[in-house]
């Protein structure tokens, strides 16, 4: 696809992946009772899924109304831009063998809270694009 005269370039599912690994800090959107709420969170990848910590609260009491979830994360540097965005299903870990092994990823929550919910979301679809950074065309 091509824009003005730069490139978007879509990524590789595998791309996303590295993409969402190289990071700590994305954003969850939610929906609950026709609401939109967005929210930051810091957050691992393992296996195919993606984790964060959470405690009591609007995140937990919408993912317990409606668990569809869309996750996304960006970057960009001088030359080029991209953005990854993860679809799919968020579920509070409740089995004490998937709060040990989500334990193991060493994810510390960033405010000085207990943080003693893990949610993990399976994907349904993850898409990404890249694009090349740079002036705005002329104008006619």
């Amino acid at each position: 696809m091509v824009i003005g005269t730069g490139t978007i370039i879509e990524l590789t599912p595998e791309d996303c992946w590295r993409a969402l690994d190289s990071r700590a800090v994305g954003r969850l959107a939610v929906t609950a009772a026709g609401t939109v709420d967005i929210f930051p969170v810091n957050y691992a990848v393992r296996d195919g899924m993606l984790y964060f910590r959470t405690a009591p609260g609007t995140k937990l009491l919408e993912l317990a109304i409606n668990d569809r979830v869309a996750f996304e994360i960006d970057g960009y540097t001088d030359a080029e831009a991209w953005s990854v965005v993860l679809k799919g299903r968020a579920e509070r870990l409740e089995r004490q063998s998937e709060i040990d092994a989500a334990e193991t990823l060493a994810l510390e929550p960033w405010l000085p809270t207990l943080k003693y919910r893990w949610v993990r979301i399976t994907p349904d679809e993850v898409s990404g694009r890249r694009f090349e950074r740079g002036p705005e065309p002329e104008r006619c």
